[in-house]
């Protein structure tokens, strides 16, 4: 039988007050090393939610610096193809906070950023995010409200850079493979 919850009083009767380094490196904008760390990652993981409160996280990647700093408090992060399932746009607007994570490959320490995010289309603005000389449809416009770096425990215990821990390619079934066994009277 589970447990019922508990809540913030018992939280941090459980687990202490935050340490004061932990508390103050939170920042309301980008400092020089968090926009080195956004313009090296090549990948982001981005959490939005839905108008009922769902929770959706997605993944994003391309070249490092494909999300560009616009200033200290502003983001673009270009909407590259994909399934058109659009479920992160449709979030986000009808619900604009949005949460990143940015992973720099070898770095075991990982970006947090918080904000709001429109959606937008302007081509003047995406053009510098062009691929192949073909511009995003839409871009996320993300006003930061707060950022920090966070500490490597994460990633250092899934060893998740070594070498060592990747496993064979062909060991896994294929996207193909796995939706077509989920997917009824799919060939």
């Amino acid at each position: 039988m589970a447990e019922a919850g508990i809540g913030d009083a018992e939280l941090r009767q459980l687990y202490g007050a935050p340490g004061p380094l932990a508390a103050r490196k939170v920042l309301t904008r980008l400092d020089l090393h968090c926009r080195r760390f956004v313009e090296r990652s090549p990948f982001l993981v981005l959490g939005s939610s839905d108008a009922q409160g769902r929770q959706d996280v997605s993944p994003r990647g391309d070249a490092p610096g494909f999300v560009r700093v616009l200033d200290d408090r502003t983001l673009l992060l270009p909407d590259r193809p994909g399934n058109n399932r659009v479920d992160s746009l449709g979030n986000i607007a009808a619900h604009p906070t949005v949460a990143l994570i940015f992973l720099v490959p070898g770095v075991d320490e990982t970006l947090r950023v918080n904000g709001t995010a429109r959606i937008v289309t302007d081509p003047d603005l995406l053009a510098p995010s062009a691929v192949n000389g073909k511009a995003p449809r839409s871009g996320l416009l993300i006003a930061i409200e707060e950022c920090f770096l966070h500490c490597g425990k994460a990633l250092i215990r899934a060893r998740l850079w070594d070498p060592a821990q990747r496993i064979e390619r062909r060991s896994f079934p294929t996207l193909a493979r796995m939706i077509t066994d989920q997917i009824e009277g799919v060939d």
